[in-house]
């Protein structure tokens, strides 16, 4: 189970690191825009980047977990698990959205250069995610009763 628990949080940081660096790279090269439309493209970029990333790698770590001996997928354990997935994401995901714009749209207000304000947001937004991520799987039991 522990090795469960660090592989998502391998994965998810892995995903992180490299969404906030394309993000600081895309909130600077949309430094001429308002902070507001910077703020929002930036965490665009960051989703696209995050999830192609996390989701690519979540399949590698993942790919023979929901193998049965016959080769067949285990659908039943698939789903169970996808729904607990996504639901502990989802509640961490909303956190992060509205903790990432409105940091990021604040630095932005009092100046920073726009790929710092993206790093420094992005990386409070972080901290926080991971911590609702983990109690969320916690609480939906992702890795209990054998998973």
């Amino acid at each position: 189970m522990l090795q469960e628990y660090f592989k998502l949080n391998k994965n998810i940081l892995i995903a992180f690191a490299v969404s906030i660096t394309f993000s600081a790279i895309i909130a600077q090269i949309l430094a001429d825009q308002e902070d507001y439309l910077n703020t929002t493209y930036t965490l665009i970029f960051d989703y696209i980047f995050y999830f192609s990333t996390f989701g690519g790698l979540y399949y590698y770590d993942n790919r023979k977990k929901y193998l049965l001996k016959s080769g067949k997928t285990d659908k039943q354990k698939l789903r169970q698990d996808l729904i607990k997935i996504i639901t502990s994401l989802g509640i961490s995901e909303v956190v992060y959205t509205i903790a990432r714009w409105v940091l990021q749209f604040y630095f932005l207000s009092i100046n920073y250069d726009p790929y710092l304000a993206s790093i420094i947001s992005q990386v409070i937004s972080t901290c926080i995610y991971m911590i609702v991520v983990n109690l969320s799987i916690k609480l939906t039991r992702l890795f209990k009763d054998g998973n």
